[in-house]
């Protein structure tokens, strides 16, 4: 007999690739999410944190979650649906549907379980989503979740966009749904090409700014505030584990679209409610966001001198214009081996590598704080050319003699083939 536990035992290759001494994932890390962490003992520069605002550790919003906590308890026990709803829920979705520029708001205990819930209940049978190929994994599974169509267009391609726009029955709805930043990429979605095409065919618009909200726009208000487009985005989705340093997230939209989804989106009724430390800690940097913009002034300084000294030593680092830079290092085997590098050397990064990002594409992902200081900068910039030069990824000799890693092209390869094959 067949035991459903056979794949388990034969799934031997990331065992492989720890004792090989390269595994890049489930590190512990000590410390807070701040500049510099204790990784396993070892102090480390962090880049690959999606702290952007570098709030995690700001005293008020610490405070603010410590006393909720003593008010309310540790958790709501319980759906928002039924006695998960207290004042502070209803306060925040106020004061970001207003953030973002829509009428009503809804929280939802994590980002993943916004668009599992939005996307599943708003699209019906017959109907049709038309992703962009490089929209996040959260994304495609609420678009597996519904009954309705999906279609993928080439990233940030107008032309094939317009072609899927145009295959699909002209009678039933349909919805066009983009990262606002896209996570792994850097890059930022198109709207202002977007939009035309979503009025022509008939078709809304969902942006998922969870990359976006805190960074993009003057105020940080997000990609639609960036491209000054608000009112042409029918909803706009985000999470609180970037910029808002916490954890959930939210959907914006027009009441009638929130109040549907209230009683609707599986996900959020039949989820705990958010506990009240993680939304009070959201208050706290909402309030912030918006009383402090030299933050995302110093966010964006620092992505700058780090993009213009990766390019200065010849990395490609795609289309990326904004605090999330790839180095696109195009093998999976020597992504691992950078990461490997710059993870010895001191410089705490994400490998990313198919299918969170096309074959043989794979990058190092490299995320900017606001409080990097300039040392932070110089430093990191020292190890990632020493890395560089040592791979062949830029030209160049490295600072700091040292033998090339040992070719384990097979067993990586094969290790993610086994990772990734259920995908």
């Amino acid at each position: 007999m067949s035991d459903i536990f056979d794949k388990c035992r034969n799934f031997t290759a990331a065992k492989e690739i720890m004792a090989l001494g390269i595994y890049p994932y489930f590190h512990k890390v000590e410390t807070g999410q701040d500049p510099v962490v204790t990784v396993e003992g070892r102090r480390m520069i962090m880049m690959g944190s999606n702290n952007y605002l570098g709030l995690t550790s700001h005293p008020a919003v610490k405070r603010a979650a410590v006393n909720a906590t003593e008010k309310f308890g540790v958790g709501c026990v319980g759906s928002r649906f039924l006695n998960g709803t207290l004042a502070m829920h209803e306060e925040l979705e106020e004061k970001l549907a207003a953030f973002v520029g829509k009428p009503d708001a809804l929280l939802f205990t994590t980002g993943m379980q916004v668009n599992l819930g939005v996307i599943s209940s708003l699209v019906s049978r017959g109907e049709t989503i038309i992703t962009d190929k490089y929209d996040h994994a959260s994304i495609i599974d609420g678009c597996r979740l519904s009954f309705g169509k999906m279609k993928r267009f080439r990233h940030n391609d107008m032309e094939d966009l317009e072609v899927q726009l145009e295959s699909c029955p002209p009678d039933r709805g349909k919805i066009i749904i983009v990262d606002g930043v896209f996570s792994m990429e850097g890059d930022v979605a198109d709207l202002p090409g977007i939009i035309p095409l979503a009025k022509k065919y008939g078709a809304r618009l969902l942006v998922d700014d969870a990359h976006g909200v805190g960074v993009m726009g003057k105020q940080g208000r997000g990609t639609a505030e960036h491209f000054g487009v608000e009112e042409d985005v029918d909803i706009i989705v985000g999470t609180f584990s970037k910029s808002f340093a916490s954890i959930g997230g939210f959907v914006a939209a027009e009441e009638e679209v929130i109040h549907y989804l209230k009683h609707n989106a599986r996900s959020l009724i039949f989820s705990a409610s958010p506990p009240p430390s993680n939304v009070a800690s959201v208050l706290a940097a909402l309030d912030i966001i918006e009383k402090e913009p030299a933050r995302l002034r110093d966010l964006w300084k620092n992505a700058g001198k780090l993009r213009q000294g990766f390019r200065e030593m010849g990395y490609d680092t795609g289309e990326s214009t904004t605090p999330i830079i790839p180095l696109i290092i195009g093998d999976s085997m020597k992504a691992f081996q950078m990461w490997k590098i710059l993870f010895d050397r001191g410089v705490f990064t994400t490998p990313v590598v198919s299918p969170a990002v096309p074959d043989n594409r794979a990058l190092i992902r490299v995320s900017v704080m606001a409080t990097f200081s300039q040392r932070h900068i110089d430093r990191a910039l020292e190890v990632f050319r020493d890395a560089g030069r040592i791979l062949g990824v830029i030209p160049g000799e490295p600072d700091t003699p040292g033998e090339k890693p040992r070719t384990m092209k097979a067993k990586v390869r094969n290790w993610m083939k086994e990772l990734w094959r259920l995908n």
